[in-house]
């Protein structure tokens, strides 16, 4: 059984009826955040830690919601069943806290992304990881009472359009410098590691550009090509970008190779022109960055450095 399908029964069998007894308590439920489970990622491997049955309430302010009854929803959850599924509950870890239990809303998020309503700053957009952004938006939500969760995640669910150009073009830069132009020039130098490096440059940007082209958010790296094979104009690109990656750069290979990379260097730009994000009409990375730097239209965020998004 998948860990999101455990939690949810496992909310419907105890949850709903043990939240019975707080009837006239606005709150949310579901389960969202880190964890593989949250992202329909998880398999048998996934269960030998951080995989267990249980639920996220979300609770307002104190003034709503005042700390005596936080603490009885606390009590109250602690008493449910220790094992469900044949999988036993999770125990709070005191170093990574907890994945599961009551929460504020405001607190949760507030830690999590340092925002306790969903607004960033640009800033913050710029700054925060994907990770943790995907981890706010993830999983599913089952009961929202007062819509203030739902409201929180749909203010957080992409980046706005001028953050997305300018992480765009920082990543489409960084992926001109190191597969274009720095992959072939390490080899001419007979520096064969450096080369390796190189390549493995332009897969990690080459893999953000793609998620920002299709809008999606970029999970934690072991998940990124797994999240990849999702992505419904660019999924193609999960082969070639594992090819660069596990082969050498010597001889043929090497050859082979810079081929690959001109490959997902088309096909990025295919998508570009296709989402007229550019206006460039050449093969080269670098000038499409530019080009979509050029059509951000806040002029503080356009003038700043084009890496100041990566």
């Amino acid at each position: 059984m998948k860990g999101l399908e455990l939690c949810r029964d496992f909310y419907e069998e105890y949850g709903v009826p043990m939240l019975k007894e707080f009837s006239d308590v606005p709150m949310a439920v579901g389960m969202l955040g880190g964890g593989s489970e949250c992202l329909g990622y998880d398999d048998e491997t996934s269960q030998d830690h951080d995989f267990a049955p249980g639920f996220c309430v979300f609770l307002p302010d104190e003034q709503t919601v005042d700390r005596r009854t936080a603490f009885l929803l606390e009590r109250a959850y602690a008493k449910l069943p220790k094992e469900y599924g044949g999988v036993k509950r999770a125990m709070l870890d005191p170093v990574g806290g907890a994945r599961q239990g009551i929460f504020r809303l405001t607190e949760y998020f507030g830690e999590k992304l340092g925002t306790a309503d969903g607004s960033l700053t640009d800033a913050q957009w710029f700054s925060l990881p994907q990770q943790a952004l995907l981890e706010a938006t993830n999983g599913e939500v089952w009961r929202d009472d007062t819509g203030a969760l739902t409201a929180l995640r749909r203010r957080l669910a992409y980046y706005p359009e001028d953050v997305r150009r300018k992480k765009l073009a920082g990543h489409l830069l960084l992926m001109a410098q190191s597969g274009q132009y720095n992959f072939t020039r390490c080899l001419s130098h007979g520096e064969v590691g450096a080369a390796q490096l190189a390549a493995a440059e332009f897969v990690k940007n080459a893999i953000s550009a793609a998620f920002l082209l299709e809008r999606r958010y970029e999970p934690y790296y072991k998940w990124a090509f797994r999240a990849m094979r999702e992505l419904p104009q660019l999924r193609t690109m999960e082969q070639p970008l594992v090819y660069l990656l596990s082969t050498g750069a010597e001889g043929e290979q090497a050859e082979e190779k810079q081929m690959m990379i001109e490959a997902v260097a088309s096909t990025v730009i295919d998508v570009l022109q296709t989402q007229e994000l550019t206006k460039a009409v050449c093969g080269d990375l670098e000038k499409h960055a530019y080009s979509v730097n050029d059509a951000v239209r806040d002029p503080a965020v356009r003038n700043l450095h084009i890496l100041a998004a990566v």
